[in-house]
């Protein structure tokens, strides 16, 4: 049976930044990264990631959609790993910046995975 893989990045009350967070269970991904600050989004795609039965790689960013460079780290670790063979959705909520959003289409291209974003996200996108 195939494994589906999700990638989230959000922000996260523990957890090293720029690292990547391997999760399979709930119990998991509270002890690596605790609880979602106010206004967060990530760790709650990331919970109904889990109860879909997904694996879960999780980057914590020091502020959804505003730490460019948390999110360039991780597509820069994504782009060079080799333990993922495919990766089926990469998640990034907060995020309306055209620069982070055009840096990660390439590699959803490669692993014919889908960006999901929020409508509000999407809205910032397509309006810059």
């Amino acid at each position: 049976m195939q494994n589906y893989t999700m990638v989230m990045f959000g922000e996260a009350e523990r957890g090293e930044f720029r690292t990547a967070y391997y999760c399979k269970t709930l119990p998991e991904l509270v002890q690596y990264l605790g609880n979602p600050p106010p206004e967060s989004r990530g760790l709650h795609f990331a919970v109904q990631a889990l109860l879909y039965e997904r694996d879960l790689v999780f980057f914590r960013v020091k502020e959804e959609g505003f730490s460019s460079q948390d999110y360039f780290w991780g597509l820069h670790l994504l782009e060079n790993q080799e333990a993922i063979s495919q990766i089926d959705a990469i998640c990034i909520p907060g995020v309306g910046d055209a620069e982070i959003i055009n840096a990660l289409t390439p590699l959803c291209f490669i692993h014919h995975s889908i960006l999901v974003l929020t409508e509000a996200d999407l809205c910032d996108y397509l309006l810059a």
